[in-house]
């Protein structure tokens, strides 16, 4: 019982989050040289390759916590304008959980300026399969439930997500739309008594929207950037707000910064006898460094309000190599383009 209170209480606490969707959550992994494992015009962005590994764990006191690794590469294609890259991914929350892999296609316009004048608009498709699955095996009722299956049951689905991004020296934008085909999410009708109770849901759509520029070409540069995502279904809406500042060192690089996520939609609660409304707030400092050709992240999400399920807070490392690129391309600070 206290399992399955905690699954329901999870999907309750991150609703903003990841209500109505399938594929990987957009935490602030990205914020760590990874926009490909967000937009899919980022594969093969740079003159070589990326390697990035994730791993996520919420409330470490609580057991069946929600838990993420993702494993994503990308490179350019020789000397041509394309890119391609894969993501590979495990996402458990409770007794939901999905696995998935995405493969990219992205293809690199240069728009104007010579060979080191950054000027680039992408485009990106990501084709996905995403297994789905519920253990409902320790659930117990006295009475036949006609909702409950009883066992372990799982669903596969197939989708698309789509990506644009534009990048000028130190400027860049992106743009995607993750899960753009109706596809059923039916796993909640599998097995079930009376399907026809339980609603279809085919819209899992997400829009994402982030921009940013990278002031100071010296030492140390300052990095402000946005991050906007809607999920369509649900209408729900959140901002990332951030700052991150770069210093070069002997070894490479380290860096550090801090994102504010606030949702738009508040949920509403009772304690003591009054009504009250909450809306998602998460504090994620980061920190970083580019030693040599590898890179090693952490970033840490305190969740801010009067109503949490648990005081500790949500940790994330991102382990990454890049390969393929001995020099920098441009004659710029563009770290997602180098």
């Amino acid at each position: 019982m206290k399992n399955l209170f905690l699954s329901l209480l999870t999907l309750v606490a991150f609703w903003n989050q990841s209500s109505a969707q399938e594929g990987i959550p957009v935490y602030f992994d990205y914020l760590a040289d990874n926009y490909y494992l967000v937009y899919p015009s980022m594969a093969g962005i740079s003159e070589g390759g990326k390697i990035r590994a994730t791993a996520r764990k919420q409330w470490f006191s609580v057991d069946e916590a929600p838990n993420l690794q993702t494993l994503n590469a990308n490179f350019r294609l020789g000397d041509s304008n394309s890119g391609i890259g894969a993501i590979i991914f495990n996402d458990a929350n409770g007794y939901h959980a999905q696995t998935g892999v995405k493969l990219t296609y992205a293809h690199h316009l240069k728009i104007g300026g010579d060979d080191r004048y950054l000027n680039q608009l992408s485009f990106g498709l990501s084709p996905t399969y995403l297994q789905s699955s519920l253990d409902e095996s320790e659930f117990r009722s006295i009475d036949a439930d006609p909702s409950i299956v009883g066992s372990k049951i799982s669903q596969g689905y197939f989708n698309v997500d789509f990506g644009m991004s534009y990048n000028k020296m130190e400027f860049y934008s992106h743009f995607a739309i993750l899960n753009l085909l109706e596809s059923k999410r039916s796993l909640y009708r599998f097995g079930r008594t009376n399907p026809d109770d339980v609603p279809v849901i085919d819209n899992l759509r997400r829009y994402l929207v982030s921009m940013g520029y990278i002031f100071g070409r010296n030492e140390v540069q300052i990095e402000p950037s946005v991050l906007f995502q809607m999920t369509d279904f649900t209408r729900e809406k959140t901002l990332d707000i951030n700052a991150k500042i770069y210093k070069d060192v002997n070894f490479g690089r380290i860096w550090g910064g801090v994102s504010y996520r606030r949702s738009f939609d508040g949920a509403q609660f009772q304690t003591d006898g009054s009504f009250g409304e909450q809306r998602l707030q998460l504090f994620t400092p980061i920190i970083g460094a580019n030693i040599k050709n590898f890179l090693v992240s952490y970033n840490y999400s305190y969740q801010s309000g009067d109503i949490r399920f648990d005081n500790g807070g949500f940790h994330q490392i991102t382990l990454g190599y890049d390969f393929g690129q001995t020099e920098r391309k441009y004659d710029c600070y563009c770290p997602a383009a180098q």
